[in-house]
């Protein structure tokens, strides 16, 4: 099948739109038409080579869209489910066994490698194998094939065009408060940067109910225009950009 895709050439190096071939799903594969994306600074990182995934390569790892067919095996979802996919995991180490997958013994080579743990890609391209299998999804393209670990289904009425993040950036910063810190009730927080993360940390806090009067805070590094989201996003107190420049 082909698909279109942005392929990452090298570092520093523009992507560009690319006519690509995309296998079946094998066994435990879900071939999802990816809806909408996001873009994370890991993306950014990997296209560097800080993350050594091999170019040229399809990045791409906050995907949402429509599961289009179904390996054999998978059960969780079946064509036509609308899902978010994250990150990868093995299912079968201690910390995947213990319900923490962030730390899956195999995290690297399931995220980072660009290959299948079989060594094969998934993704060919001007009769090339391309760095694929990024998360478990490389979603910068038209499809993108991941696997039944990495895939959630989610409710029709909410909009695919906004969940994407769901699959990293969201889940790292309310992760961090609601899993990692356990931020307590009634106690404050502060979060350096609005990003992403930060946001969804700041949201977090909320919903964990960081107290009012000694509020959560957050500060926007050169962004001043997100600075106009402060009151909606949180209903608590957030410290300009500019502000920051004065504590050097």
């Amino acid at each position: 099948m082909h698909i279109t895709a942005a392929v990452a050439h090298g570092i520093k190096a523009p992507l560009t739109l690319e006519t690509v071939e995309i296998e079946e799903p094998r066994p435990g594969e879900v071939l999802v038409r990816v809806v909408a994306t996001g873009v994370c600074h890991t993306d950014m990182a990997m296209r560097d080579q800080e993350l050594p995934v091999p170019p040229p390569a399809v990045l791409g790892h906050e995907g949402a869209g429509v599961v289009v067919r179904v390996g054999e095996g998978v059960t969780a979802v079946a064509p036509g489910d609308r899902v978010v996919m994250s990150f990868n995991s093995c299912g079968a180490c201690p910390s995947c066994a213990d319900h923490l997958p962030a730390y899956c013994h195999d995290f690297f080579g399931r995220n980072f490698s660009g290959r299948r743990v079989d060594g094969s890609s998934g993704l060919r391209w001007a009769g090339q194998v391309l760095g694929a299998n990024v998360f478990g999804q490389s979603s910068f393209a038209t499809h993108a094939l991941c696997h039944e670990r990495n895939v959630v289904k989610v409710p029709s009425t909410v909009p695919l065009d906004i969940l994407g993040p769901l699959g990293c950036g969201i889940l790292t910063g309310a992760g961090a408060v609601l899993n990692a810190l356990k931020v307590p009730h009634g106690r404050s927080l502060a979060v350096f940067g609005a990003g992403a993360v930060g946001l969804s940390a700041v949201m977090a806090a909320r919903v964990a109910g960081a107290s009012p009067s000694s509020p959560s805070i957050w500060w926007t590094p050169g962004w001043t225009w997100r600075w106009n989201w402060a009151p909606p996003m949180s209903s608590t107190p957030a410290v300009p950009p500019w502000w920051r420049r004065s504590w050097r």
